[in-house]
Protein backbone atom coordinates (compact mmCIF):
# COMPACT_ATOMS: atom_id res chain seq x y z
CA UNK A 1 0.00 0.00 0.00
CA UNK A 2 1.42 3.73 -0.83
CA UNK A 3 2.01 5.90 2.09
CA UNK A 4 -0.54 8.36 0.60
CA UNK A 5 -3.04 5.84 0.69
CA UNK A 6 -2.78 4.69 4.50
CA UNK A 7 -4.16 8.09 5.71
CA UNK A 8 -7.47 7.47 3.67
CA UNK A 9 -10.26 4.58 4.05
CA UNK A 10 -11.68 2.62 0.66
CA UNK A 11 -15.40 3.81 0.96
CA UNK A 12 -18.55 2.31 -0.89
CA UNK A 13 -21.56 4.57 -2.81
CA UNK A 14 -24.53 3.05 -1.53
CA UNK A 15 -26.87 5.89 -2.78
CA UNK A 16 -26.81 8.73 -5.31
CA UNK A 17 -29.56 10.90 -5.41
CA UNK A 18 -30.74 14.39 -7.56
CA UNK A 19 -32.09 17.41 -6.66
CA UNK A 20 -31.53 20.81 -8.59
CA UNK A 21 -28.00 21.21 -8.65
CA UNK A 22 -27.01 19.16 -6.18
CA UNK A 23 -26.17 14.80 -6.38
CA UNK A 24 -26.40 13.50 -2.88
CA UNK A 25 -23.46 10.82 -2.44
CA UNK A 26 -24.12 8.22 0.10
CA UNK A 27 -20.28 6.69 1.47
CA UNK A 28 -20.32 3.86 3.68
CA UNK A 29 -16.69 2.12 4.92
CA UNK A 30 -16.03 0.13 8.30
CA UNK A 31 -13.58 2.41 9.28
CA UNK A 32 -15.99 5.55 9.21
CA UNK A 33 -17.84 4.15 11.87
CA UNK A 34 -15.65 5.08 14.75
CA UNK A 35 -14.21 8.45 13.75
CA UNK A 36 -14.69 11.59 14.64
CA UNK A 37 -17.60 13.77 13.72
CA UNK A 38 -18.64 17.19 14.31
CA UNK A 39 -20.72 19.11 12.25
CA UNK A 40 -19.09 21.13 9.09
CA UNK A 41 -16.09 19.27 9.19
CA UNK A 42 -15.64 18.04 5.40
CA UNK A 43 -13.72 14.93 3.95
CA UNK A 44 -11.13 14.78 1.20
CA UNK A 45 -12.26 12.55 -1.92
CA UNK A 46 -9.85 10.98 -4.32
CA UNK A 47 -11.75 11.62 -7.37
CA UNK A 48 -9.04 10.62 -10.12
CA UNK A 49 -9.79 7.31 -11.64
CA UNK A 50 -8.35 3.66 -10.12
CA UNK A 51 -4.87 3.06 -10.06
CA UNK A 52 -3.29 6.22 -10.66
CA UNK A 53 0.07 7.05 -8.71
CA UNK A 54 -1.12 9.52 -6.52
CA UNK A 55 -4.49 10.95 -5.74
CA UNK A 56 -6.75 13.47 -7.47
CA UNK A 57 -8.40 15.37 -4.33
CA UNK A 58 -11.28 17.31 -3.76
CA UNK A 59 -13.09 18.50 -0.45
CA UNK A 60 -16.49 18.38 0.29
CA UNK A 61 -18.78 19.19 3.40
CA UNK A 62 -20.29 16.00 4.65
CA UNK A 63 -24.28 16.61 5.21
CA UNK A 64 -24.68 14.00 7.59
CA UNK A 65 -23.26 11.00 9.30
CA UNK A 66 -25.19 8.01 10.28
CA UNK A 67 -23.15 4.99 11.69
CA UNK A 68 -20.41 3.79 9.19
CA UNK A 69 -21.63 6.04 6.64
CA UNK A 70 -21.45 9.52 5.32
CA UNK A 71 -23.94 11.93 3.40
CA UNK A 72 -22.56 14.16 0.60
CA UNK A 73 -24.24 17.08 -0.75
CA UNK A 74 -21.78 17.89 -3.86
CA UNK A 75 -23.37 20.92 -6.36
CA UNK A 76 -23.06 20.16 -9.98
CA UNK A 77 -20.65 22.58 -11.83
CA UNK A 78 -18.23 23.03 -14.31
CA UNK A 79 -16.54 20.40 -15.99
CA UNK A 80 -13.33 19.33 -13.43
CA UNK A 81 -12.54 16.47 -12.36
CA UNK A 82 -14.61 17.02 -9.25
CA UNK A 83 -17.69 17.41 -11.24
CA UNK A 84 -16.74 14.75 -13.69
CA UNK A 85 -16.62 12.10 -10.70
CA UNK A 86 -19.72 13.54 -8.81
CA UNK A 87 -21.66 12.74 -12.34
CA UNK A 88 -20.92 9.87 -13.39
CA UNK A 89 -20.91 7.58 -9.54
CA UNK A 90 -22.92 5.28 -8.77
CA UNK A 91 -23.66 2.94 -6.25
CA UNK A 92 -21.26 0.30 -6.34
CA UNK A 93 -18.31 2.30 -7.10
CA UNK A 94 -15.11 2.74 -4.47
CA UNK A 95 -13.58 5.43 -3.74
CA UNK A 96 -10.89 6.66 -1.27
CA UNK A 97 -11.91 9.14 1.13
CA UNK A 98 -10.61 10.43 4.33
CA UNK A 99 -12.03 11.14 7.51
CA UNK A 100 -13.88 13.95 8.88
CA UNK A 101 -11.71 17.10 10.13
CA UNK A 102 -11.43 20.50 10.02
CA UNK A 103 -12.11 24.01 12.24
CA UNK A 104 -15.21 25.17 10.78
CA UNK A 105 -17.39 23.92 13.22
CA UNK A 106 -19.76 25.98 15.69
CA UNK A 107 -18.68 27.91 19.00
CA UNK A 108 -20.52 28.11 22.21
CA UNK A 109 -23.14 32.07 22.01
CA UNK A 110 -25.95 33.24 22.98
CA UNK A 111 -27.02 33.49 18.52
CA UNK A 112 -25.41 32.60 15.46
CA UNK A 113 -25.42 33.77 11.77
CA UNK A 114 -24.44 32.00 9.08
CA UNK A 115 -23.99 33.68 5.63
CA UNK A 116 -22.62 31.96 2.35
CA UNK A 117 -24.29 30.63 -1.21
CA UNK A 118 -25.02 27.12 -2.36
CA UNK A 119 -21.13 25.73 -1.71
CA UNK A 120 -21.65 26.88 1.92
CA UNK A 121 -24.65 25.75 2.53
CA UNK A 122 -24.12 22.07 2.40
CA UNK A 123 -22.08 22.48 5.56
CA UNK A 124 -24.13 24.93 7.21
CA UNK A 125 -27.32 22.08 7.42
CA UNK A 126 -25.35 20.07 9.53
CA UNK A 127 -24.02 22.85 11.93
CA UNK A 128 -28.15 23.83 12.15
CA UNK A 129 -29.32 20.67 12.94
CA UNK A 130 -26.29 20.61 15.70
CA UNK A 131 -27.40 23.86 17.73
CA UNK A 132 -28.29 23.85 21.13
CA UNK A 133 -31.52 24.42 21.67
CA UNK A 134 -31.46 27.39 23.75
CA UNK A 135 -29.42 28.99 20.72
CA UNK A 136 -31.56 27.87 17.74
CA UNK A 137 -34.51 30.22 18.20
CA UNK A 138 -32.49 33.44 18.07
CA UNK A 139 -30.10 32.01 14.71
CA UNK A 140 -30.49 33.11 11.54
CA UNK A 141 -28.70 31.81 8.11
CA UNK A 142 -28.45 33.98 4.64
CA UNK A 143 -27.85 31.77 1.49
CA UNK A 144 -27.83 32.67 -2.02
CA UNK A 145 -28.40 30.57 -4.67
CA UNK A 146 -28.86 30.83 -8.15
CA UNK A 147 -32.21 29.34 -8.55
CA UNK A 148 -34.77 28.43 -6.10
CA UNK A 149 -33.96 24.33 -6.80
CA UNK A 150 -30.74 24.75 -5.58
CA UNK A 151 -31.78 25.28 -1.84
CA UNK A 152 -31.08 22.66 0.46
CA UNK A 153 -33.23 22.28 3.37
CA UNK A 154 -31.88 24.15 6.51
CA UNK A 155 -33.67 24.47 9.54
CA UNK A 156 -34.69 27.39 11.43
CA UNK A 157 -35.03 31.13 9.86
CA UNK A 158 -33.41 31.48 6.38
CA UNK A 159 -33.47 34.27 4.43
CA UNK A 160 -32.53 33.23 0.72
CA UNK A 161 -31.24 35.28 -1.95
CA UNK A 162 -31.36 34.39 -5.84
CA UNK A 163 -28.89 36.08 -7.75
CA UNK A 164 -30.06 35.23 -11.22
CA UNK A 165 -27.85 35.28 -13.58
CA UNK A 166 -25.04 36.56 -12.06
CA UNK A 167 -21.77 34.73 -10.46
CA UNK A 168 -21.41 33.54 -6.95
CA UNK A 169 -18.17 35.40 -7.43
CA UNK A 170 -19.69 38.80 -8.75
CA UNK A 171 -23.28 39.30 -7.09
CA UNK A 172 -23.81 41.48 -4.39
CA UNK A 173 -26.83 39.99 -3.51
CA UNK A 174 -25.55 38.34 -0.44
CA UNK A 175 -23.46 40.96 1.16
CA UNK A 176 -26.82 43.58 0.71
CA UNK A 177 -29.13 40.92 2.13
CA UNK A 178 -26.55 41.03 5.45
CA UNK A 179 -26.06 44.51 5.30
CA UNK A 180 -30.07 44.69 5.34
CA UNK A 181 -30.29 42.20 8.68
CA UNK A 182 -32.01 43.14 12.06
CA UNK A 183 -29.54 41.67 14.02
CA UNK A 184 -29.18 41.55 17.70
CA UNK A 185 -27.21 44.78 19.31
CA UNK A 186 -24.81 42.76 20.74
CA UNK A 187 -22.52 40.04 18.28
CA UNK A 188 -23.33 36.61 18.20
CA UNK A 189 -21.01 34.33 16.68
CA UNK A 190 -20.88 34.46 12.24
CA UNK A 191 -20.10 31.49 9.87
CA UNK A 192 -19.29 33.34 6.55
CA UNK A 193 -18.42 30.71 3.76
CA UNK A 194 -18.23 30.47 0.15
CA UNK A 195 -16.41 32.22 -2.53
CA UNK A 196 -13.39 34.23 -1.34
CA UNK A 197 -14.12 37.63 -1.80
CA UNK A 198 -17.91 37.54 -0.96
CA UNK A 199 -16.75 36.30 2.18
CA UNK A 200 -14.05 38.84 2.79
CA UNK A 201 -16.53 41.49 2.30
CA UNK A 202 -19.05 39.81 4.69
CA UNK A 203 -16.56 39.51 7.48
CA UNK A 204 -15.56 43.41 6.84
CA UNK A 205 -19.16 44.84 7.46
CA UNK A 206 -19.29 42.44 10.83
CA UNK A 207 -16.60 43.92 12.03
CA UNK A 208 -15.86 47.33 10.56
CA UNK A 209 -19.86 48.28 10.32
CA UNK A 210 -21.73 46.81 13.21
CA UNK A 211 -18.81 46.39 15.26
CA UNK A 212 -18.38 42.63 15.81
CA UNK A 213 -14.99 41.76 17.20
CA UNK A 214 -12.80 39.43 14.67
CA UNK A 215 -12.80 36.39 16.63
CA UNK A 216 -16.70 36.58 16.40
CA UNK A 217 -16.23 35.81 12.85
CA UNK A 218 -15.19 32.34 11.61
CA UNK A 219 -14.48 32.21 7.58
CA UNK A 220 -13.96 29.45 5.01
CA UNK A 221 -13.30 30.86 1.99
CA UNK A 222 -14.22 27.47 -0.28
CA UNK A 223 -13.32 28.69 -3.71
CA UNK A 224 -12.14 31.90 -6.22
CA UNK A 225 -12.62 31.88 -9.35
CA UNK A 226 -9.74 30.55 -11.02
CA UNK A 227 -7.88 29.16 -7.96
CA UNK A 228 -7.23 25.71 -6.35
CA UNK A 229 -5.75 23.89 -3.64
CA UNK A 230 -7.54 26.80 -1.09
CA UNK A 231 -7.95 24.16 1.67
Amino acid sequence: MRLWERLFVRATVTETAAAGRFRRIRLRAAALGDAEWKAGQQVRVDVGPRGALGPLLRTYSVWDRAGDAIDLQVLLHGDGPGARWTAATEAGDEVLISRPKGDFVTRPAAYHLFVGEETASVAFGPMLRALPDGERPRSRAVVETADPGDRLALDGAVTWVQRDADSAADSKALLLAVQRLDLPEEPGQAYVAGEARTVQAVRQHLVRERGWPRRSVLTKPFWAPGKRGME
